[in-house]
């Protein structure tokens, strides 16, 4: 989940930060080798844990069967910190700032689209109300169009100037919806970003102090508390999809597709 919101982030910077540069390398099979990355690398991750996990008995009294538990066999105590430090390293820390840092840019860039876009969009409206190019002093009927020598000519210039008008409002129209897109896109990026560290900052904070202090966080975190907080870590899994769904038109769309492909291929 982890690597590939890091992808995810990389690839949106360069796709929107050097867009030229990005439709070369960011083809359907170079998406399939960083789907087959991301899970390489978190199987080899997790290996210590298929090594190092085994099953102990439980001190309980009277309990018949006797009640195991899974749990971690470390070679040592330095050893088990150490695997705790570069887990939080590995999965949050650099993984957060390599987020953080992405759509930091992408958010300035699409910033600095959007006040280009209200730039254009005030020149526009100067314009209109006469702060532009000025324009012939002549109010509707007072024979402007009718000093033509063709005849007819009113009617083409009435027509250009309706087409005119036309285009200026589909470009205003354009305009909107594209401070409107972006605006959205940094608002999602902003919650993709604040519910990685909300769902992942607990689990890894507990890890840790369990890690350095198992007494004190033993005492602290047991029951409810590491309960919640692994609900917590896996609430990540389930609200990423949410927030493109609701978030990102594309992504809809492009989910919906996807599933009316698997209902004809399954009928």
């Amino acid at each position: 989940s982890t690597f590939s919101l890091v992808a995810i982030a990389i690839e949106r910077y360069s796709a929107i930060c050097n867009p030229l540069q990005s439709r070369v390398w960011q083809t359907r099979s170079h998406a399939c080798r960083v789907i087959a990355s991301t899970w390489l690398f978190s199987a080899l991750l997790m290996l210590p844990y298929a090594v190092y996990s085994t099953t102990r008995a439980m001190p309980t009294r009277g309990a018949r069967p006797p009640v195991s538990q899974c749990t971690h066999d470390w070679p040592s105590e330095h050893v088990r910190q150490a695997w705790y430090v570069l887990l939080l390293l590995i999965l949050f820390f650099i993984p957060g700032v390599v987020m953080i840092v992405a759509y930091g840019l992408i958010s300035r860039e699409l910033y600095r689209g959007i006040r280009f876009e209200l730039d254009i969009k005030g020149e526009a409206a100067a314009q209109r109300n006469g702060g532009g190019e000025p324009v012939p002093a002549c109010d509707e009927g007072d024979g402007c169009y009718l000093q033509l020598s063709r005849p007819g000519g009113a009617l083409e210039l009435r027509a250009l100037g309706a087409a005119g008008a036309q285009q200026d409002r589909a470009r205003i129209n354009s305009s909107e919806a594209k401070l409107v897109a972006k605006r959205r896109v940094i608002r999602m990026l902003v919650v993709i970003v604040a519910m990685f560290f909300l769902c992942w900052l607990p689990i890894f904070t507990a890890n840790t102090w369990r890690a350095f202090a198992p007494r004190a966080a033993q005492r602290a975190l047991s029951g409810t508390p590491i309960s919640f907080i692994h609900l917590l870590s896996y609430t990540s899994a389930c609200a990423n999809p949410l927030i493109y769904c609701f978030m990102n038109r594309r992504f809809r769309k492009a989910f919906l597709a996807t599933c009316a492909g698997c209902r004809r291929a399954c009928p």
